[in-house]
């Protein structure tokens, strides 16, 4: 029961009439009998410096931020984790012991949670996009070892800024999507991340029935081949349906959902166990 001593979290982001976040850790709060709500606050560019602000000050315990602010709650925060720092990316607020905001970033655990018991050190992967989710996955590969991964993209230029990003890993090369490479790349490894929006549900239609880079782009596809779609709505999407026929191994974005939520969860908490499953069978019924 909400009262006058219930505190909050809250996801600030826009938009964020999407987000599953609040279905999945009001059913956590309630599990763990914690006197705390979820609720996701949509926020303009113009007004982010004066909400964060505002929030600091009042009975809010921590945040999550999602895009387009992931870079840009940067210079308020009082203090920034090392993770944070290497992906210029923050989806994690708690006020410190100051009751200024420490920020962190959740998103390479929660990439990591599915593929972490696969034993993929030293393979190959292909990921797909050079925007902000990329990074968290290049940081996630580097971190189970991966021999050697290819970022494919559209956009010249964040590429360019992805690979200056990670310039001292020398296992990772950077393409453009019509690279006549690319056939080979994905017929011999071993697992390859879609980072890219392509598939999502969204307001205008109810799934993208394309794939990432065109039909096309996927042709040499083997089935041996782990294909990981960071879109969790819908589920599966038309690219794991089109993989799943091929007989690869597919993995949604729910898990990596769930599992950066409850690293989240964890962190606003001082490191409370956090109930996976609840968290989990609270999305399963809602999608």
């Amino acid at each position: 029961m909400i009262t006058s001593q219930t505190s909050f979290i809250a996801l600030i982001g826009n938009p964020v009439n999407h987000s599953l976040s609040p279905i999945m850790q009001n059913a956590a709060f309630q599990y763990l009998g914690l006197d705390l709500i979820y609720i996701a606050i949509p926020c303009k560019d113009k007004d982010l410096k004066l909400v964060i602000n505002s929030l600091e000050k009042i009975n809010c315990k921590g945040l999550n931020i999602t895009i387009p602010y992931k870079q840009k709650v940067f210079d308020l925060c009082d203090e920034i984790s090392p993770v944070a720092k290497t992906l210029k990316a923050i989806n994690t607020l708690k006020k410190n012991s100051d009751q200024k905001w420490s920020g962190t970033n959740t998103d390479v655990e929660g990439f990591i949670y599915p593929l972490k018991d696969l034993n993929l050190r030293k393979k190959e992967a292909i990921v797909l996009g050079s925007g902000g989710a990329a990074r968290s996955v290049i940081q996630g590969l580097i971190n189970l070892n991966f021999s050697k991964f290819t970022i494919i993209s559209r956009n010249e230029k964040s590429l360019y800024e992805l690979m200056k990003n990670f310039g001292n890993q020398s296992q990772i090369k950077g393409l453009l999507n019509n690279d006549s490479q690319i056939n080979n790349l994905i017929e011999e490894t071993d697992l390859i991340v879609n980072t890219t929006p392509v598939g999502m549900k969204t307001k205008s239609n109810s799934a993208n029935n394309v794939l990432p880079y065109g039909e096309e782009f996927w042709k040499s596809l083997n089935s041996k081949t782990i294909v990981y779609d960071l879109i969790y709505n819908p589920a599966p999407t038309p690219l794991l349906k089109y993989c799943d026929k091929k007989g690869c191994r597919t993995i949604d974005g729910t898990q990596m959902l769930i599992a950066q939520g409850a690293k989240s969860l964890s962190f606003w908490t001082n490191g409370l166990e956090v109930p996976f499953e609840i968290m989990s069978n609270a999305l399963k019924k809602h999608l």
